[in-house]
């Protein structure tokens, strides 16, 4: 059986077998919510009318510094732009669930996109371009051509 208490997003495989047995409602449509925690420049925690608990938002199409690798700068901004503010989640109903059991989702406020401002601003990156500029692990590397 499925733990709703600690994952209570389901993925999409996963809704074919517990969506029935969800003791709340699954996010699958756009919803707006009020962010309650900035957690670090691309996670924050809302609330909204159709859950009773809060719950985070991975932010879809970016990628924020590690707050050890500088994105503290990052969270103060978003911070002071949305905390306590009602923002708009869209969803992609095809990527709702990322491995960590996070919602995902594009978040707009103000009619703006906040990934999109974020990566005008120089603190975030697009989530595709995550891994640009670094320098590969020669090991894994090694290890991976052995078997090529």
């Amino acid at each position: 059986m499925h733990d709703f208490k600690t994952f209570p997003e389901l993925t999409n495989a996963q809704m074919e077998v517990y969506y029935f047995a969800s003791p709340h409602k699954q996010m699958t449509e756009n919803f707006m919510a009020r962010v309650v925690k900035v957690v670090d420049g691309d996670t924050i925690r809302v609330t909204c009318d159709a859950r009773d608990f809060d719950f985070p938002i991975r932010f879809l199409e970016i990628n924020a510094p590690e707050m050890s690798e500088g994105g503290r700068k990052a969270k103060e901004w978003l911070s002071a732009l949305i905390l306590n503010a009602e923002v708009e989640i869209l969803m992609n109903a095809k990527n709702r669930v990322d491995k960590y059991g996070r919602l995902l989702g594009s978040c707009f406020f103000g009619g703006l996109n906040i990934g999109e401002m974020m990566m005008s601003l120089g603190l975030a990156t697009s989530f595709e371009g995550r891994n640009e500029g670094k320098l590969p692990i020669v090991e894994k590397e090694l290890a991976v051509k052995q078997w090529l």
